[in-house]
């Protein structure tokens, strides 16, 4: 890895200026800078690929949006662009001998493996409906389960692996293992799994506009670098009264990489799109989120810091119960929202795509904000 190239080379030769390196903070600007450049010049050529194989996205009848028909051979499967971008900084700039970088890695592989297996029935079997719901679930109840068994009975994390952090309340720590230390896991496991696929699927709701899902993603993704490095150092982590976590500031690292990465994914999917992220990133990316915010112990924010992706789900449950309820009640089914997820809603009402993405980056912004301001306010 050349994280430990460049550190043999200060030891054993003292070149000057090397042991900058050393610095997280700078590391993690290196995988920034370096999965920005990833994603924009090699998805060009990966967007090409994916035209040349003629992988384009097929645009339901049924969708009642005829702006979106326009959009109908886009290639899809984009989110091998992110998953690459993310990963290649990542081996080279984090720490080979931490557990949070093979970690994390897993999960992002795991879970963008399931995303283009979904990919790979909808476009090249020609299935709409994709990987069958239950196998889907069922591969993100597995990364979610080998995530989880080893956040909790890895021996480096025993003394706080059912800690966490609640917002507002100083001095104030949940632990989940309520039914002893012994079965401490009959709870976090489920807990772990509960957030790896909700956020995966909530992101892959919210990936319905261009730009939306890598957007807000990205943006959340700065919010939690900031959160693992003020975890990972013992004098931040005092002055705020939060868990010290040693070690866990290599995420930051990470988090710098999955920020590049999607930046540069922007650079071809804002509108009009010339690559759409599929399931492949979709999945991925919401995965990484929820797995980095159990990794630093801040998984009660979430509904804070992915306001954006929880106000698209809940407005499809919302839809999704009014619906069936009223269809059983009255014989005729009703909807709340004119069409959900809600930025379909927005766009039924006449708002341009690109107006609804900037605004909901907006409102992800704010959100961001508010979450990095709540470890004060505690």
């Amino acid at each position: 890895m050349l994280y430990l190239l460049l550190e043999y080379l200060r030891q054993e030769f003292g070149v000057p200026g090397f042991g900058a390196f050393g610095f997280i903070t700078v590391r993690a600007a290196m995988a920034a800078g370096m999965a920005l450049i990833i994603s924009i010049v090699f998805g060009k050529r990966i967007i090409r690929l994916l035209q040349r194989l003629q992988l384009g996205e097929t645009i339901r009848e049924d969708i009642g949006l005829d702006n979106h028909k326009s959009k109908a051979g886009t290639p899809s499967m984009g989110g091998l662009i992110i998953i690459l971008a993310v990963v290649v900084p990542s081996l080279l700039w984090m720490n080979p001998s931490s557990v949070y970088k093979w970690l994390i890695l897993f999960v992002v592989i795991g879970l963008g493996a399931v995303g283009f297996l979904d990919d790979y029935i909808k476009i090249i079997k020609k299935n709409k409906d994709g990987l069958m719901a239950r196998f889907k679930l069922i591969g993100q109840i597995a990364v979610g389960l080998v995530l989880g068994s080893f956040l909790y009975f890895y021996p480096a994390f025993s003394d706080y692996n059912t800690i966490t952090t609640v917002p507002f309340l100083k001095d104030v720590n949940l632990n989940y293992a309520i039914l002893g230390d012994e079965l401490g896991w009959l709870i976090y496991i489920p807990v772990v799994i509960f957030i790896i696929t909700a956020l995966s699927n909530a992101v892959n709701l919210t990936d319905g506009l261009d730009g939306l899902a890598a957007g807000t993603t990205a943006i959340a993704g700065m919010a939690l670098g900031v959160l693992a490095y003020v975890s990972g150092r013992v004098d931040y982590s005092g002055y705020l009264d939060l868990l010290f976590l040693p070690g866990v500031g290599e995420l930051a690292i990470f988090c710098a990489a999955l920020v590049g990465a999607c930046f540069g994914f922007l650079w071809y999917n804002t509108y009009p799109a010339q690559v759409f992220m599929g399931d492949t990133g979709s999945l991925a990316l919401g995965g990484t989120i929820g797995a980095v915010a159990l990794m630093v112990h801040k998984e009660l924010l979430l509904p804070v810091l992915c306001g954006v992706f929880l106000m698209e789900t809940v407005s499809v449950i919302i839809q999704t119960t009014y619906f069936k309820y009223t269809k059983k009640r009255y014989g005729e089914g009703r909807r709340v929202f004119l069409m959900a997820p809600i930025h379909h809603h927005f766009e039924k009402q006449g708002w341009q795509e690109p107006k609804i993405v900037v605004r909901f980056w907006i409102i992800a912004v704010m959100l961001a904000v508010f979450t990095i301001i709540t470890l004060k306010l505690r």
